[in-house]
């Protein structure tokens, strides 16, 4: 892969250490290994070099917004950060939304910051909470959409320069879903909702800068067309699947050149699906992108070497970096997948609006096991050889210990929990302890990834909060035997953190 050549990965070094730091970047945690990023530019045109200059600098206004959403309002910072008054807590929130259902729909809008007016609750819209940085950013915006050429390129970012001023985001997420033609893939704005620990329903704002490798994409298109017989294969009653999500779902396999705000916070992710507006996903899918110079880093860093330490030998040596991109790959189509928009009680919802503050970790958990599953069906398909189904479920498992080391308070971190936790008690892995390592039964992984797309998908189905937070009091911890493997990880980083050149 041309992001392997394009990378150089120094483990242990801090960033200060680095010529030229970012000063938008702030320290890697010391368990994190920092990375240098280097793509190749050598192709773009002037014109494009000039493009993605100008996305740097708003990438960065993204970084400053993010900033200051992670940040109590004049207090104590708390699972509410900067999304809401400090101090106010689940239960008093959801008091007044109850007195005051007039209001919930602006208090509970994704794209509101929530703010005490004496006695009363209001709702300040993104553009106004933030409105110098987001001037700034549709300024940036504006001057790129006016030096590119690309008709589909130009009209997102004039478009999402209007949403930065209006708050309204729905017809510059359609022209995204739109983008064709152009090496330039950026995603700005208010997407991911894991931020907010108080609700899980305000949007954090964020920035990918990246360029297609077109070769790659065209290489991973062809699953998309299977996203409806994906869904028709999901182990749940045909009430619990979706098909009237759109199929266009573009697939993308980019190299990062400037990630901001959210992106930079934390475990660094190798793929990005979004929008995650419902209306645009029914209207048409969603879009994949694949990180390939990250995703890269992660496994010769990271994920190899865990698997030496998690794995016995023999099923250590059939980790491999070709099933971490497919199982990067089929997470992101899985989201696209199972029960979107629902109906409780007679109310027209959305699983993500009914689950709350679980429904982010819910659905990474979904994610992870329905990716690795429909792997398994185009395995069936003929698409993928069948005979590597053990370097899938080898990949499979060392993942979810890369991510357990997160922390089960992290919402990928507590997904894993929740798959080892499961799936070992269905046997699809039992511990070794003359070799201090797991072993995967291979027909009862299958067995357990099944039943585990089941159960969280009929939860999310039936919009049942009580019931999903239940599942994971049950399942999501991890036992001795896995504490104890973690244990002998400290000398691993747990992340890397990636510093970004300031222009290209």
């Amino acid at each position: 892969m041309r992001a392997l050549l394009s990378l150089a990965l120094t483990l242990g070094v801090s960033a200060a250490a680095l010529s030229a730091p970012l000063a938008v970047q702030a320290a890697p945690p010391e368990n994190y290994a920092t990375i240098r990023m280097k793509t190749d530019t050598a192709f773009l045109s002037p014109e494009e070099r000039k493009v993605v200059n100008l996305l740097i600098q708003a990438a960065d206004q993204m970084t400053a917004i993010y900033a200051k959403q992670m940040v109590a309002q004049g207090g104590p910072d708390g699972p509410g950060h900067g999304f809401y008054p400090a101090g106010l807590t689940k239960a008093q929130l959801e008091a007044y939304l109850a007195a005051h259902p007039d209001q919930k729909a602006a208090l509970m809008d994704t794209y509101t910051v929530v703010r005490r007016d004496g006695d009363k609750l209001i709702a300040v819209p993104f553009s106004q909470a933030y409105k110098p940085e987001l001037t700034k950013a549709a300024a940036l915006l504006d001057e790129a959409a006016r030096i590119a050429t690309n008709a589909s390129l130009k009209k997102f970012l004039t478009l999402r320069a209007q949403s930065f001023r209006t708050n309204d985001y729905f017809q510059s997420e359609m022209a995204w879903m739109d983008l064709e033609g152009t090496p330039i893939e950026v995603a700005i704005g208010p997407y991911e909702t894991y931020t907010d620990e108080l609700m899980g329903q305000k949007a954090a704002f964020e920035a990918f800068v990246t360029l297609k490798n077109p070769t790659e994409s065209s290489a991973l298109d062809k699953y998309k067309a299977y996203l409806r017989d994906m869904e028709a294969n999901l182990p749940v009653a045909d009430a619990y699947k979706n098909f009237k999500r759109g199929g266009a779902s573009p697939i993308a396999v980019a190299e990062q050149i400037r990630g901001g705000g959210d992106n930079l916070h934390g475990p660094q992710t190798v793929a990005f699906n979004l929008p995650n507006d419902e209306r645009v996903r029914e209207a048409k899918g969603a879009k994949k992108v694949i990180l390939s110079n990250v995703l890269a880093a992660k496994y010769e860093g990271i994920l190899q070497p865990i698997a030496n330490r998690v794995l016995v030998a023999d099923q250590a040596a059939l980790v491999s970096q070709k099933y971490m991109t497919l199982e990067t790959l089929f997470h992101e189509l899985s989201h696209s997948l199972g029960p979107g928009s629902i109906v409780v009680d007679g109310r027209a919802t959305t699983v993500s609006a009914e689950l709350k503050d679980i429904g982010g970790t819910a659905e990474e958990a979904k994610a992870d096991v329905m990716g690795a599953w429909n792997i398994l069906f185009m395995m069936d398909k003929g698409e993928i050889p069948a005979a590597e189904r053990p370097q899938l479920f080898a990949t499979y498992l060392a993942g979810i210990f890369r991510a357990a080391r997160w922390g089960d308070e992290e919402a990928h971190g507590r997904g894993a929990a929740l798959q080892y936790g499961y799936l070992k008690a269905k046997g699809a892995f039992v511990y070794d302890p003359a070799q201090k390592r797991f072993r995967v039964d291979d027909a009862k992984m299958a067995a357990g990834m099944r039943d585990l797309v089941a159960d969280i998908v009929k939860l999310q189905g039936d919009g049942d909060y009580a019931g999903m937070v239940a599942f994971f009091d049950r399942y999501a911890h991890l036992d001795d035997d896995a504490r104890g493997v973690i244990a002998t990880l400290k000398d691993i980083p747990v992340d890397i953190a990636p510093v970004y050149p300031d222009k290209v």
